[in-house]
């Protein structure tokens, strides 16, 4: 028996369409709260055991076929506004990157990086998103979060620990909101520069496909630490590559013939023939180049 709430419960719900992939099985529940407050008691009642699993816009996520045995939590409207004051801009949780990005250009604040990243403030928060040497740990300031007892607490850059594509949340925990404290620029040239980023990313991605991004990290000490001495020598999509897996197929999942690092949903695909295809890729550059990928893709429940 699930907590009265003033957002929206929806039992055994197919997780399918809310993934970029289309892929996933059902979800015991999902609980779409009508703001703050209702997210704050609706977790204070649940059964301790119950487990929850927050999810953005599922840019970055498989649900495997048998779905997930959890309370599923996707915010929407009532957490995705975003203010700027001053130098710094706040932004709820569901706020997708790209209209973080281009309301801070509008005020002459540099959140570029953010523009060509798929998903919302949560995900980027979570996952430490980046791109263009900028990650969302640089600008990072603080982040509400709602614990799994329903209290609301606030997270600053050494709670979260941030590392590449990780950071350290409270389990059950559930991201409302963060605060991002940004560079200055000049609105134009800003607005030029994601202009600029996004046609470089339409030519070089499979922007029209089925995908989640990136499927792989970058091999560890190859510009995937995020440092400053960091080298740039090596990448994901040029070990898949040379691996010769970039257009290899599995069922109806392929690595994206013109971005080797790009898992898409070519075909009606299960998420078994996605995560399957993900694995024999990883033995495969591991049998010819002695290199251990690890999954940027998110995947979770039973298959």
């Amino acid at each position: 028996m699930m907590p009265p709430v003033r957002g929206r419960l929806s039992a055994d719900r197919p997780m399918a369409d809310l993934t970029w992939l289309r892929v996933g099985g059902p979800a015991d529940v999902l609980f779409q709260p009508a703001d703050a407050d209702d997210l704050c008691d609706f977790l204070r009642a649940l059964p301790k055991p119950v487990p929850v699993f927050p999810v953005g816009v599922g840019s970055n996520l498989i649900v495997r076929d048998g779905g997930l045995r959890a309370v599923v939590i996707r915010l929407g409207r009532g957490f995705n506004g975003i203010e700027v004051d001053g130098d710094h801009v706040t932004a709820g949780a569901a706020a997708l990157d790209a209209h973080v990005a281009r309301k801070a250009a509008d005020h002459g604040l540099d959140l570029t990086f953010l523009r060509t990243i798929p998903g919302s403030i949560g995900g980027a928060l979570r996952m430490n998103a980046g791109c263009y040497g900028s990650y969302t740990a640089d600008v990072f300031v603080s982040a509400q979060a709602v614990t799994r007892t329903g209290d609301v607490i606030t997270l600053g850059p050494n709670e979260l620990n941030f590392r590449y594509r990780q950071t350290d949340l409270p389990e059950g925990a559930v991201l409302i909101s963060a605060t991002f404290k940004a560079p200055k620029g000049e609105p134009d040239e800003l607005h030029a520069r994601m202009e600029a980023q996004l046609a470089k990313r339409d030519e070089t991605q499979p922007t029209k496909d089925r995908s989640a991004g990136s499927t792989f990290r970058n091999p560890a000490g190859f510009s995937s630490t995020g440092r400053a001495d960091d080298v740039h020598d090596l990448k994901a999509w040029k070990v898949i590559e040379d691996a010769g897996m970039r257009g290899a197929r599995r069922g109806g999942a392929q690595m994206s013939p013109k971005h080797a690092n790009f898992l898409v949903n070519a075909e009606n695909a299960t998420a078994a023939d996605l995560e399957g295809l993900g694995e024999d890729v990883r033995k495969k550059v591991y049998d010819s180049a002695g290199i251990r990928l690890e999954w940027e893709i998110m995947r979770v429940g039973e298959e």
